[in-house]
């Protein structure tokens, strides 16, 4: 999730070809209701700056819900990973960082890491 559409484009430019289906929304509530849908989500992208909701509030809605609460979150993130954003994030539940401008490979092997972690769940589940 991402208010600015170029910043989408970068993330599917950079996963799409790798077989990952990303499902996009620019806005808190657009993505929590994104994720109302019974689809089995790997990792949620998620940037910290948002208008109205931002990424830590998204984030606190998303651990509240039975269905969502155990999505890894991975904030994507210009602001930095300095100690009270750090705390601030993981307090809401991020398993991880992403700063931006984002390093592709970085980008790719996370997510990749999410999804067969992902698909274990699933497939012993």
């Amino acid at each position: 999730m991402d208010d600015r559409p170029e910043n989408l484009t970068v993330l599917e430019a950079l996963l799409g070809p790798h077989g990952h289906q990303l499902v996009s929304a620019t806005s808190g509530p657009e993505a929590l209701r994104a994720l109302m849908e019974p689809d089995g989500y790997a990792a949620i992208l998620l940037d910290v700056q948002m208008p109205g909701m931002d990424g830590y509030e998204t984030a606190a809605h998303i651990r509240s819900r039975a269905r969502t609460r155990d999505i890894p979150i991975v904030f994507v993130t210009a602001i930095g990973s300095d100690s009270d954003h750090a705390m601030r994030a993981y307090a809401a539940g991020a398993a991880d960082f992403i700063p931006k401008p984002v390093d592709p490979w970085a980008v790719r092997a996370k997510v990749a890491s999410f999804v067969e972690l992902h698909r274990e769940r699933r497939s012993r589940g």
